[in-house]
């Protein structure tokens, strides 16, 4: 169970995981030993998994956002998956729904252009729906 220091660490870290131990023991009223051991214990309990970067995918000149509803054509999804994963410049999010298709698919594209060329390659696999993503609010 996580008590409210734990549930301020990983909010802190959240924002920003490259904070000093120093630094996130202050913003949660510990010493920076002491939030380096909480944080490694969250580590160790599995609570944090991993460390990450939020990457601005327009900088890196992707600038077509889309969401793709996938719809399985036989009771074998292997092939599609093995795509997917061979796609992981473009592929952001692959996630196994329920309710309208089997899997929904947040992508980043350079052009409508390259779009197209994945959607004519994806739909030997599936058949899918398409959104396009106008604007973030």
């Amino acid at each position: 169970m996580l008590d409210s220091t734990d549930k301020l660490i990983i909010d802190e870290l959240s924002i920003n995981s490259r904070i000093t131990m120093k630094e996130l023991g202050r913003k949660v009223h510990l010493t920076g030993p002491a939030a380096a051991a909480r944080v490694a214990k969250l580590e160790d309990r599995g609570v944090i998994e991993r460390y990450t970067i939020q990457v601005n995918q327009n900088e890196l000149g992707c600038w077509v956002h889309a969401w793709i509803t996938i719809y399985t054509k036989s009771t074998s999804h292997q092939p599609y998956l093995s795509f997917i994963k061979e796609q992981e410049k473009f592929v952001l999010n692959n996630y196994k729904i329920s309710g309208d298709g089997c899997y929904l698919l947040e992508c980043r594209f350079q052009s409508n252009e390259v779009l197209d060329q994945f959607l004519t390659i994806l739909n030997k696999y599936v058949n899918y729906k398409i959104s396009i993503v106008i604007n973030k609010l």
